[in-house]
């Protein structure tokens, strides 16, 4: 069976969480209702679920690969071409720091600029249902159900206060 997408808007976000409420006690699996708005809510202020991201790995691995470059470029550069002068190391620590730094912190920040677009999941290739009324201040409630369960999403989303309901065409 198909899943079809149907759009709930509601003009109070008290309306929109009780929507989010009884699309809950219906059963209604939470990753497949999402809450769209123009303004920035706090996290959970509808009783949604905790979006999960693993943004914090992908500055560690960029640090780590960063510092393995900076140690193994500035270490084969110097056993590559040995410039003694006056009897003092060729593997000198103060400059290899210095590169090393440099090439963790720019790894680190590619990485995580990388991590941003990746965990954004940009980018969306696929537009879905939406309104502009949202951006004019309304609250949609985008679920996403099988085709025999529209009738009652639908019959959810009209008790808990939606202005207008838009579906798939």
């Amino acid at each position: 069976m198909a899943v079809r997408p149907i759009l709930g808007l509601f003009e109070d976000a008290n309306y929109a969480a009780e929507a989010g409420d009884a699309l809950k006690e219906a059963n209604i699996p939470e990753e497949d209702y999402d809450f769209l708005t123009d303004a920035p809510y706090p996290e959970g202020a509808f009783g949604e679920r905790e979006e999960r991201h693993r943004l914090y790995v992908f500055p560690l691995v960029g640090a780590l690969i960063g510092l393995t470059i900076g140690i193994l470029m500035t270490s084969m550069t110097q056993m590559a071409y040995p410039m003694v002068q006056g009897g003092k190391p060729i593997m000198s620590l103060p400059p290899m720091a210095v590169v090393t730094y440099e090439s963790t912190m720019l790894t680190a920040i590619v990485f995580t600029i990388i991590g941003i677009v990746f965990e954004s999941r940009l980018p969306k290739t696929k537009q879905g249902l939406y309104d502009t009324r949202i951006t004019e201040g309304y609250i949609g409630v985008l679920v996403n159900v099988e085709e025999d369960e529209l009738q009652r999403v639908y019959n959810i989303l009209t008790q808990a206060g939606a202005v207008d309901i838009v579906r798939d065409q």
